[in-house]
């Protein structure tokens, strides 16, 4: 997979508590690994593949009618800039795990374009983590993530999927794609984890 990554540098706000190393920002800017999936909904499937290899599945139309949840986040990208109070319409991960049965501690999160970064499961559950579709009341486009992406904000941004289509869940914890590549396996911006070692 090729990679592009845009370069962009921010302005720091004096006086708003960001993670080390960080910088404010008010755009939004665009980060991928490889060219953007354009993906119609009417073609978007969501799963989750347990341990065991059961399998859970919502298209577009059965996701878009379970319960949904506004959210305000702040973002955190590893390359440095953070955007604050972001706003996000999407299901939570404990809504979709809910009826899903596995004892796995980690889950590999796969996108359309063969993108893949993992998480421990626990960050995905407890109120953490979403399928966004909609930002700032507008559904979500293909150039951050459309048509949904995961959204796990309290990690930096790589672990936030763009154009999510399941997670696996496993007994391991293997390496995305970026993590395969040095970035940290967790990710985690206040403790500045961004690369394997920190």
């Amino acid at each position: 997979m090729d990679i592009v990554s845009p370069g962009f540098t921010g302005r720091r706000r004096s006086g708003t508590e960001l993670p080390p190393g960080q910088y404010l920002t008010h755009e939004f800017p665009v980060l991928s690994a490889g060219p953007t999936p354009h993906i119609l909904p009417e073609h978007w499937e969501f799963t989750v593949t347990t341990e065991t290899g059961e399998v859970h599945r919502w298209d577009w139309a059965t996701f878009t009618s379970l319960p949904a949840e506004e959210i305000t986040r702040d973002l955190h990208c590893v390359t440095r800039w953070s955007k604050l109070g972001t706003d996000w319409k999407g299901v939570s991960l404990d809504t979709l795990l809910a009826d899903v049965e596995t004892g796995a501690d980690f889950a590999m999160a796969h996108s359309y374009g063969g993108y893949t970064t993992n998480l421990p499961l626990e960050d995905l559950l407890d109120g953490q983590a979403w399928i966004a579709y909609e930002y700032d009341g507008e559904p979500l486009n293909p150039e951050h993530g459309g048509p949904a992406r995961l959204l796990v904000p309290h990690l930096y941004l790589w672990k936030s999927a763009k154009w999510v289509r399941g997670l696996v869940l496993s007994d391991t914890d293997d390496l995305g794609f970026w993590e395969s590549v040095g970035y940290h396996e967790y990710g985690d911006p206040w403790k500045e984890q961004r690369y394997a070692g920190d």
